[in-house]
């Protein structure tokens, strides 16, 4: 009983399913790329989040690299201001067709397509310093969002936010696939030990950060379709239930998923930053 009370108000006061990862996952990401960079890309980093007040958004900071995760996020609370950076967050790449980023990021309006952009223009010093922090704090959330495996993948469900589900015994109507990856299974997987926010040596950091964004976009899409969908639904491309049932047996399998998708966020993210303010 107290369990569920204790859920029951997590849900009650947790953001909504638009808000990626929550802010844990993003902070985790966050944190992962600033120990991974190197110290010049670091007192770079210092230098732009100082400026934060060009931004003009008092009510969310990006004073440090993790309150730049998750401003992305805090500026939909303020009404149309940034109401055109809204689609910049997913890329509804359909997992039971061949991957294809055409269709889903038409125009830009894709979190890789912004991802690749915001790289653009931090490397650019002739830009703007308020336009190279903006472009700092998307950079850093959107290479979350994008490692977030159901903003990467979709099954005309708007990346699971549709897709009805139960995490263990807990139930309720607010519960769906998105909501769990973003929160529930993010924060179990992030507070399982051994702890991820450390040091990576070069061999692991050059395991999972070689290639492109596009790249990226692919692996988080099949990590979607092999790993979320398909342990939702057992065939990722078959019927979809009318609620999909996350036993405790297939939760603790899906921990080791989630880590991994955060330290190659995390990784990835420093790769990036290296690249643009090294």
């Amino acid at each position: 009983m107290i369990k569920r009370l204790l859920l029951a108000a997590l849900l009650l006061l947790a953001p909504a399913p638009a808000m990626a990862w929550w802010e844990y996952g993003h902070e985790t990401v966050a944190r992962i790329a600033w120990l991974n960079v190197s110290p010049a890309t670091r007192a770079e980093l210092n230098r732009l989040l100082r400026q934060g007040r060009l931004l003009e958004t008092p009510t969310c900071s990006v004073r440090t690299i993790e309150l730049a995760a998750y401003w992305p996020d805090c500026i939909k609370t303020l009404g149309e201001r940034f109401s055109y950076a809204s689609p910049w967050h997913y890329q509804n790449v359909d997992i039971c067709q061949p991957f294809d980023l055409a269709a889903p990021c038409r125009d830009g309006n894709c979190v890789s397509a912004q991802i690749e952009r915001a790289v653009k223009l931090l490397k650019d010093r002739k830009v703007p310093v308020r336009e190279r922090v903006m472009a700092l704090a998307f950079l850093v959330h959107f290479v979350g969002d994008l490692h977030q495996p159901l903003h990467a993948g979709d099954r005309g469900d708007l990346g699971g936010n549709r897709a009805k589900s139960t995490y263990g015994i807990y139930s309720t109507e607010k519960l769906n696939l998105h909501s769990i990856w973003d929160g529930l299974l993010a924060e179990r997987a992030i507070s399982t030990p051994p702890s991820l926010v450390r040091v990576y040596s070069v061999e692991e950091r050059s395991a999972v950060n070689g290639g492109s964004v596009e790249d990226w976009s692919r692996d988080s899409w099949r990590v979607a379709r092999d790993v979320a969908y398909a342990s939702a639904y057992g065939d990722p491309c078959g019927p979809v239930p009318e609620r999909a049932k996350l036993d405790e047996a297939t939760i603790e399998k899906l921990i080791e998923p989630a880590r991994q998708q955060l330290v190659k966020g995390g990784l990835r993210l420093a790769r990036l930053l290296d690249e643009a303010l090294g």
